[in-house]
């Protein structure tokens, strides 16, 4: 019985008659034979029954030849039988199409490998073999090799060839044989159910494909490519950066706290797993790294303490850890891009900047310069290109408010921070994150908008270097309380003595303002005169008892001990400050 030569299945997998149109080889070069718009499961079993009714070679060569394009970009350049005298072309099929050569095809000894052929960029002899060996070839050429479906899809096309092949062999061979017409039989069921596997197995790879497309498709970050592995396998999935920490879960049985594993040993896991190339079974777990350019950000995983995995659980685990890979990746990009941002954004605050475009440029990134704002400089010795150092600053400043802004200046950190550091809890972080106490801080006064920030670096720049030529170097040094080392430094400008001035005569320069009265100036010459009562009395021509009063008043507004030594000596400077060179402005 012949395989009918107008006999096609239709797109839609249905068996019905199909009538052939007349052949425009002369016009195209190429063989028309209306293959299924795309080959799925369905398509190739009907197929097979179109193949397997067949009785001529050069017919199931032609028909299998004229579905190669239905699986994808590829062409069917040429078939070849083995007959007496070698292998001869099949007939009826682009004849126009450039031929193999026959000292390639020799070449390739009866085993599948790559033919040239002119103007094509990939062209592969696929052999159709049978129980006795080598039956043919089809030559399938594209633009670029095929992907994992795509050489599933071709080797089950060729697959289903050579048992349509065997089988007329066999038929030709031992038609009047009632035996071999049962092992024909039995060998074309087999086959039947090889293709229903098949069938069911790429059900299974589109399944695990369009969900994960799906997540892809609305956005989802890990968690929802974690709770998609859950449930296209049945086992509790798990994200874990390259530390060991865990980043998400979906399924039963979480662990509670979770296991904190040694820095050795999770290295020791991670280089085993590189060495394997698909997911490795550690213990109770079936892991993939995810490690896109080669770069590793973490593992992917399956609890199976059962062992119950099999071939499709690891083909959704490794397509996961590919989808998980671009995510991850992505997620970096964005974090780098964001860090680099930042740091743009702070250099040109300690510098000075457009305050309008300052405002815009934080809000881009997440941060809120309308807030009050402090300035941090750090400097830790023999820390300052460590990436370990920044991430210690960052953690040790992190607010649950905000981030700080970071950079670095040199051999020093330099940070703009929402919240004024609490005395010397971040050096204590620091010098335990880092394990040396030979580190110190130096913190700006408040700053109100991004116009004073330049003036809020300068001051924790005096204040990192007044810690650091003091007795005691490690430490924090706020710019508030370096008292007259505020204005002994280079640099000073008039607005620094002011701010110095109203620090400690505010209060009395705003009494005398309001009741008319000289207290500033009673300060002054009880300090011009050393101290002395009855000299200071004089030179302000009042009573002694009324200069103890006058005196008396000065610390009840001033909240200042006249007694303290460094309180005498700031007082004593700013009310020269006030005098000599402001002045005596109010």
């Amino acid at each position: 019985m012949a395989c009918h030569p107008s006999r096609r299945l239709p797109p839609d997998g249905s068996d019905q008659q199909v009538t052939r149109q007349p052949s425009n080889t002369a016009s195209t070069g190429r063989h028309d034979p209306s293959p299924l718009a795309a080959l799925d499961p369905s398509g190739l079993l009907m197929l097979s029954h179109a193949l397997f009714a067949c009785a001529e070679q050069s017919e199931i060569v032609r028909l299998v030849m004229g579905h190669v394009s239905a699986l994808g970009p590829y062409h069917a350049e040429a078939g070849y039988l083995v007959t007496g005298h070698g292998l001869a072309r099949v007939p009826g099929h682009d004849a126009g199409a450039p031929k193999a050569d026959d000292a390639q095809m020799k070449d390739l000894n009866e085993a599948d490998g790559s033919v040239s052929l002119p103007e094509r960029s990939w062209t592969w002899a696929f052999g159709l073999r049978g129980a006795g060996g080598l039956l043919g070839y089809i030559l399938v050429s594209s633009r670029s090799g095929p992907d994992e479906k795509g050489r599933f899809l071709l080797s089950t096309l060729v697959g289903l060839a050579s048992a349509a092949l065997s089988l007329t062999v066999t038929r030709a061979a031992q038609h009047d044989k009632a035996g071999e017409l049962s092992q024909v039989r039995t060998e074309r069921d087999t086959a039947l159910v090889q293709l229903d596997t098949m069938r069911s197995q790429l059900h299974l790879q589109e399944t695990v494909h369009e969900t994960l497309a799906r997540v892809a498709a609305r956005g989802g970050g890990e968690a929802a490519i974690t709770q998609a592995l859950y449930e296209l396998t049945g086992l509790s999935a798990l994200v874990e950066d390259r530390f060991g920490n865990l980043r998400s879960w979906a399924g039963p049985d979480r662990p509670d706290p979770y296991p904190v594993r040694s820095s050795t040993y999770q290295e020791g896991m991670l280089q085993q797993i590189a060495r394997e190339p698909g997911p490795v079974r550690v213990k109770n777990r079936l892991i993939a790294l995810v490690r896109p350019r080669g770069d590793v950000l973490g593992v992917l995983a399956l609890e199976d303490p059962e062992a119950t995995a099999d071939e499709h659980t690891r083909f959704a685990l490794d397509h996961a850890r590919r989808s998980l890979a671009q995510e991850l990746m992505h997620t970096r990009e964005l974090a780098e891009a964001e860090l680099r941002l930042r740091r743009q954004l702070i250099d040109d605050l300690l510098e000075g900047t457009d305050e309008t475009s300052a405002y815009a440029r934080a809000e881009a990134v997440g941060h809120d310069l309308q807030r009050t704002h402090y300035v941090v400089v750090v400097h830790w010795p023999g820390n300052a290109s460590d990436d370990s150092f920044t991430r210690a600053v960052e953690q040790a400043t992190a607010t649950s408010v905000t981030r700080p802004l970071i950079t670095r200046r040199g051999d020093r950190m330099v940070l703009l921070t929402e919240a004024r550091p609490d005395d010397n809890a971040v050096y204590t972080a620091l010098a335990h994150e880092l394990g040396a106490p030979d580190g110190a801080i130096g913190v700006s006064t408040r700053c109100d908008s991004p116009n004073g920030i330049p003036r809020c670096y300068r001051e924790a720049l005096r204040a990192l270097e007044v810690r650091q030529n003091s007795r005691q170097r490690s430490g924090t040094t706020f710019f508030d309380d370096l008292g007259l080392y505020r204005i002994l430094g280079p640099g000073n400008d008039l607005r620094e003595l002011e701010d110095f001035v109203r620090e400690w005569l505010g209060r009395l320069i705003d009494y005398d303002a309001e009741h008319d009265t000289e207290l500033v100036e009673t300060l002054s010459r009880y300090f011009d005169c050393g101290g002395n009562y009855d000299d200071a009395a004089a030179a302000l021509t009042v009573h002694r008892s009324t200069l103890r009063y006058r005196l008396q008043r000065i610390r009840e507004i001033s909240d200042h001990d006249l007694a303290d030594v460094d309180t005498r000596l700031n007082l004593q400077v700013a009310t020269r400050v006030w005098k000599i060179i402001l002045g005596g402005r109010r």
